[in-house]
C-alpha cells in the first residue's frame, strides 16, 4: 500500500481510546480469552520491531516492552481494543540465538492459536524491509495461506533507507512473495509513517464478515508465498 505523495492524507479512522490486557497463553492447550470479539494477530521474526509498532499503533509507550533480547517473549498475549476487537501479540520466530528446543515449543503453540481460533479476523505478517524474506518467512505464509488467513504485511523500519530505496524495496518484496500492494504496508515506529494506513486496514479487517467454518482453513492461498528452497 504504497502512498500518492499528491493524495490527501488518510483519516484516523479507529482511535485507541482504551487498551486492557487480558492475559497470556502459554500453551497450545491451555487458557485462552473468553470471548466473542473479532481478533487481529500480529506475527513475525523476533527482531523485526514488533515490539515498537504495536506502542507506536496503540500509542503506549509500555504496550509492548520492547526488549534488548529479541526472542524472550514465548507466551502468546491478549489485549482487548476499545472493547470492539482483541490484538493478539504472537511469540517472535527464527532468531538465531534462540535453541532449536525453544523455537520448536513455539512453533506448535502458534499453529494451535491459528486453527482453533474462531475469531481470527486477520493477521499483520511483520518484514524488515531491508532484509529479503526469509524461510521462516516463507513457511509463515504458507501456513496462514493454508489456514486461509487474510493476510496484511507491514514492512518496518523503512526510515533506515531512503525513501527511493524503500520504494524500490517495497515493490521487490512484493514481487518476490507474490502479494498485492493492497496487501503490503510501509511503516516505521521511527516517523509514524503507515500508523494510520495500518489502522485503517485493521478496521476493515474488524468490520468484514467473518468467515464460515467452511472456508476457514480452504486450500486457495490469501497470502500466496515464494518457494522455501
Amino acid at each position: 500500500m504504497v502512498k500518492d505523495p499528491g493524495a490527501s492524507p488518510p483519516s484516523d479512522r479507529l482511535v485507541i481510546r482504551n487498551v486492557e490486557f487480558i492475559g497470556g497463553m502459554a500453551e497450545k492447550e491451555g487458557w485462552r480469552p473468553d470471548s466473542s470479539l473479532p481478533e487481529i494477530a500480529f506475527a513475525g521474526r523476533s527482531n523485526v520491531g514488533k515490539s515498537s509498532l504495536l506502542n507506536t499503533l496503540v500509542r503506549r509507550k509500555s504496550f509492548a516492552r520492547v526488549s534488548r533480547t529479541p526472542g524472550r517473549t514465548r507466551e502468546i498475549n491478549f489485549f482487548r481494543i476499545n472493547n470492539g476487537f482483541v490484538l493478539v501479540d504472537l511469540p517472535g520466530y527464527g532468531y538465531a540465538r534462540i535453541s532449536k528446543e525453544k523455537k520448536s515449543g513455539w512453533r506448535p503453540l502458534i499453529e494451535s492459536y491459528l486453527r482453533r481460533t474462531t475469531h481470527l479476523r486477520g493477521i499483520v505478517l511483520l518484514l524488515d524491509i531491508r532484509r529479503d524474506p526469509s524461510d521462516d518467512d516463507h513457511a509463515m505464509l504458507d501456513f496462514l495461506a493454508e489456514v486461509g488467513v487474510p493476510t496484511i504485511v507491514a514492512l518496518t523500519k523503512t526510515d533506515k533507507l531512503s525513501k527511493s530505496l524503500a520504494r524500490e524495496r517495497v515493490a521487490d518484496i512484493s514481487r518476490a512473495l507474490i502479494l498485492e500492494s493492497e496487501q503490503v504496508i510501509p511503516f516505521s515506529a521511527h516517523s509514524g509513517e503507515g500508523r494510520i494506513e495500518l489502522l485503517e486496514a485493521i478496521t476493515d479487517l474488524v468490520e468484514a464478515a467473518p468467515e464460515t467454518d467452511a472456508m476457514k482453513g480452504a486450500s486457495e492461498p490469501i497470502a500466496p508465498a515464494g518457494d522455501t528452497q
